[in-house]
């Protein structure tokens, strides 16, 4: 199983613009028949720091996802709101 963490600092202004991609994003990745979860989290102490935690069963799955419509129109624009970018980590679950 892949697990990933993808981490995004977004700037005061943006934050609103933000959370209504990424619950688009969440919504319609959640509709794919392979995904295990698919989750948007905020940090406790900076409201503006944000992470998708996600799992899939396969890097297959998970490349399959990144081919999606839905992932190739809303992840550039989430990018353009991270300050730096995208920061994303893939892990793989052993237990």
């Amino acid at each position: 199983m892949i697990a990933v963490y993808a981490k995004c600092v977004v700037s005061g202004l943006n934050v609103d613009k933000f959370i209504a991609l990424a619950k688009e994003l969440v919504e319609e990745t959640r509709k794919e028949p392979e995904n295990i979860s698919y989750e948007l989290i905020r940090g406790r102490e900076g409201k503006n720091v944000f992470a998708f935690l996600e799992r899939w069963p396969s890097q297959a799955v998970l490349d399959a996802h990144m081919r999606t419509e839905h992932f190739k129109r809303l992840i550039p624009q989430i990018q353009k709101l991270s300050i730096g970018g995208v920061d994303i980590v893939t892990h793989e679950v052993i237990l």
